[in-house]
């Protein structure tokens, strides 16, 4: 197969692969709010355990979504599998930080969460994952920078507002032909 026809593949075994933005989404929405509720240091330990959520929590979705949000065949979506291990080594930078400067966590698991993206949009010949992750890293350094005392519900904010802006380029762009 040529990479255009592994492509076109990818776009439709993924069904517009929304499934981990709205998961997305759910989980951040979600830790946005309980911040609110509990003190900086409780919410730190709820963003990081909440996020390990989101896969299982999209896995779900795309069951009910049709979607194949896990391919062994195609390598684009291998490609994509190997870019969400890559996300997650940066938990060797999480973890220290969360060890030796907690602030920081938000900001990093904001950021780290989302590079990702870049491969998308290069994947489906769209912006959206660019704009994603550029956006989404603007938003989150102004969003803690400006707002130190409450940073995990300001980038929660940040990252819902950036997932809805992206599922909707998601499911209103051209699909990928030959």
């Amino acid at each position: 197969m040529t990479l255009d026809e592994y492509r076109i593949e990818f776009e439709q075994s993924s069904n517009r692969s929304i499934s981990m933005p709205v998961a997305g989404t759910i989980i951040w929405g979600l830790v946005g709010l309980l911040s609110t509720q509990f003190s900086a240091n409780i919410s730190i330990y709820i963003l990081l355990f909440a996020t390990g959520g989101i896969f299982p929590i999209a896995l779900v979705i795309a069951k009910f979504r049709n979607e194949n949000l896990v391919s062994s065949s195609n390598p684009l979506a291998k490609l994509m599998g190997l870019c969400i291990v890559m996300v997650n080594l940066l938990w060797a930078v999480h973890i220290p930080l969360l060890l030796n400067a907690p602030e920081f966590v938000p900001l990093s698991l904001g950021v780290g969460l989302g590079l990702h993206w870049v491969v998308y949009s290069w994947i489906v010949k769209h912006p959206v994952g660019l704009i994603h992750a550029v956006l989404r890293s603007i938003l989150i350094i102004a969003a803690w920078y400006l707002f130190p005392n409450s940073s995990i519900l300001a980038i929660s904010c940040v990252i819902v507002l950036t997932y809805l802006i992206s599922i909707y380029q998601m499911l209103t762009r051209n699909m990928i032909r030959i």
